[in-house]
């Protein structure tokens, strides 16, 4: 048999051309030859077997980062890279089964979470060993929690104070938890309008916004930017919310695998924040349940970008209170250089 049109391969392998097509561009399934008069791609039968598996490896949702990966491996690797795969799957599916069925019993007036709870919290804002200015603002209370950073240069540090100031209210509201989502992202709009309000002439500051609301045992977490929300619960770090960068897109899209993202030297650009865009800004919003035991950390990049994982981990699990905690992050932060602000709130959930 001789060479397939991308046609004939893209129906022999599940495929599409446009997959193809995109094989191709980022190296995962190059063809064997391409027409120099027409520019069609060619294929040998011989890769149809990858490209099956890469079909298959799509239908489950696999990220195209991961499959180079997998079809780089032997067959007894490549299955265990699946399953483990498939693990991490099956743990995020279940995770969203129970936020779903929260929200239905919240919903639906079936909310039987009757225990009670406060939060201890402590919060630090600094400069950075670098920076003359600080664009970062934090705020903390025992309802609301909150991190913004400001674009540096002109009114940077105005922003993200103002997104903070216009969240202040939500502090002393009475607000039923079936409410939260709701309030919050009248909030966010009104901190979008606040800042696209604070123009001077051409320049168009804007901040990042990462918000905890808290009503009894629920807790609301509104997202726009790259500031982060974390919880350490039963001793695992978990990140709450997802970067709304150019390099986080790349990601989503397989392009990039976590390691190459992690180095990128546009790692930083934005795709939302208070402020860009069109009209209106579009917010993360999510609803979960505060557990006594919980240590939430909020924090700016200048924290999450030069610690990783790792060491979040180790200094909010050592610590013994949140005092202890922004102490021993801010120290790590300056330890590693401070490059950028640094502002981080961190809040235990505990009995009252």
């Amino acid at each position: 048999m001789g060479l397939l049109t991308i046609g004939a391969f893209a129906r022999a392998a599940g495929l599409t051309p446009k997959a193809l097509r995109l094989y191709d561009e980022i190296g995962l399934l190059p063809p064997a030859a391409v027409d120099p008069e027409s520019g069609y791609r060619l294929y040998e039968p011989g890769q149809l077997e990858r490209a099956r598996l890469i079909a298959s490896l799509r239908r489950i949702g696999m990220p195209l980062a991961e499959i180079r990966q997998v079809c780089g491996l032997d067959a007894e690797a490549a299955a265990g890279a699946v399953n483990a795969y498939w693990q991490r799957v099956a743990a995020d599916t279940a995770a969203r089964g129970r936020l779903a069925t929260l929200l239905v019993d919240l919903l639906s007036g079936r909310d039987t979470t009757m225990s009670e709870i406060e939060l201890r919290y402590a919060v630090r804002c600094e400069a950075g060993a670098v920076r003359e200015t600080n664009e970062d603002a934090a705020y903390a209370g025992e309802r609301l929690l909150a991190v913004a950073d400001g674009m540096r240069g002109p009114g940077g540090a105005a922003a993200s104070a103002a997104a903070i100031d216009v969240l202040r209210p939500l502090e002393s509201a009475d607000v039923p938890a079936a409410d939260l989502l709701g309030l919050l992202a009248d909030a966010v709009a009104d901190a979008d309008r606040t800042v696209r309000g604070s123009a001077v002439g051409d320049h168009q500051p804007v901040t990042t916004l990462t918000a905890l609301l808290r009503s009894g045992t629920r807790l609301a977490v509104v997202h726009v930017g790259d500031t982060r929300a974390y919880v350490l619960r039963g001793g695992e770090l978990s990140q709450l919310t997802q970067d709304h960068t150019y390099v986080q897109s790349l990601v989503d899209q397989g392009r990039l695998g976590r390691e190459e993202a992690d180095a990128h030297p546009q790692r930083a650009l934005l795709v939302r924040a208070l402020g860009a865009g069109g009209n209106h800004v579009e917010a993360d919003l999510a609803l979960r349940t505060a557990v006594a035991g919980d240590r939430y950390l909020l924090c700016s990049d200048g924290l999450s970008a030069v610690l990783d994982r790792p060491a979040l981990h180790d200094a909010l699990r050592a610590a013994a209170g949140p005092d202890e905690a922004v102490q021993s992050l801010v120290d790590l932060a300056y330890a590693a250089g401070a490059p950028d602000n640094v502002a981080c709130v961190v809040a235990d959930v505990v009995a009252a």
